[in-house]
């Protein structure tokens, strides 16, 4: 169950916790836009097997979040801070996947969290909308193009949008998927064709934007205007993930992300887009389990019920068969 906490302006923040108890490897996870605390994750035992306390919020706007107008995206640092303080967290890791990759980088990025931050991962990330010498909009869906340029120049024409498909989303949960359809790129189409994990996907636009597109549009012109920090002063291990068929956050925006952080590792996985995102959590927690503790193993042997260790794949195919809610469940980003 999600729980609200006061956040850096006093202002409300919708938290929620699962997998291991505290004590163990903290990984806040970050979503994508629009998006929920509710994003594809392992299932709650697959996570304590890990030995992993996941923490995701919604960000101010979406439900349970108040909203706060004229964020940018270096705000998720103090959003973030706020929640490791009221837990008492001294460290801990930030993923962010799609929208809310640049949140993760921001977070550290940012000199409040110097020491605290130990690692960030950013998956399917865009890249600053003034990034130099990157031809921001080359290979990028046109609905992004047009939603990021109207965020900028037409902010009436990008609202309306949003609250045109957030209707359709209330009215039929698969309202976004459906329009999103024609834009996706096979490997896409693939993972969204799954009826689970369809569903489970409609079900976080659902949680997303049944409140207000606040959220949504705040997210929409955070990332498209200047993030408000630099990406110098990242100085922890980063890991950049990309599909390389991505067309709603082309991987050239990967690519320049990388040759700005020092720090960075880059992986990019050919013939996978946009939602491969989804699929590759469990890897990216395993990264972050062996940067935050290079010299135990990336995973409890102890068994949990069986007398084996938990694999990579077996998280995953935990992920696609909840069926109970208090364990967890799968949602996934939408294309922003």
């Amino acid at each position: 169950m999600a729980q609200v906490i006061t956040g850096p302006d006093g202002d409300r923040l919708a938290v929620e916790i699962s997998g291991a108890p505290p004590g163990k490897t903290v990984v806040f996870l970050l979503h994508g836009t629009p998006g929920s605390l509710l994003g594809p994750r392992p299932r709650g035992i697959f996570l304590h097997r890990m030995g992993i306390r996941l923490i995701s919020y919604n960000r101010p706007g979406y439900p349970g979040s108040e909203r706060r107008q004229g964020r940018a995206v270096a705000d998720a640092a103090a959003d973030v801070k706020a929640i490791a303080d009221h837990f008492g967290i001294a460290e801990f890791c930030v993923v962010g996947r799609s929208g809310g990759a640049p949140h993760a980088l921001a977070c550290a990025a940012d000199k409040r969290l110097r020491g605290r931050v130990v690692c960030a991962a950013a998956l399917s990330s865009l890249a600053p909308y003034d990034a130099k010498g990157l031809d921001w909009s080359r290979g990028m869906a046109e609905s992004n193009v047009r939603a990021y340029h109207n965020a900028g120049s037409n902010l009436p024409a990008l609202i309306a949008t949003l609250k045109q498909h957030a209707g359709e989303v209330r009215n039929n949960s698969q309202g976004l998927l459906n329009a999103l359809w024609p834009e996706l790129v096979s490997s896409d189409k693939q993972v969204i064709g799954d009826i689970a994990l369809r569903r489970i996907v409609a079900q976080t636009h659902a949680e997303a934007l049944h409140e207000s597109v606040d959220g949504w549009v705040d997210d929409v012109i955070a990332l498209g205007h200047p993030w408000g920090f630099r990406l110098a002063d990242i100085t922890v291990p980063v890991l950049l993930w990309h599909g390389g068929d991505d067309v709603f956050s082309p991987p050239s925006h990967t690519r320049w992300l990388h040759e700005q952080i020092t720090t960075s590792e880059f992986r990019m996985k050919s013939g996978i887009a946009h939602f491969g995102a989804v699929e590759i959590l469990p890897e990216i927690l395993t990264w972050v389990l062996n940067r935050m503790n290079p010299i135990a193993p990336a995973w409890d042997a102890r068994p949990v019920g069986r007398s084996e260790r938990p694999r990579i794949h077996d998280a995953w195919e935990s992920i696609l068969a909840a069926s109970s809610p208090n364990v967890g469940m799968l949602a996934a980003e939408q294309h922003l």
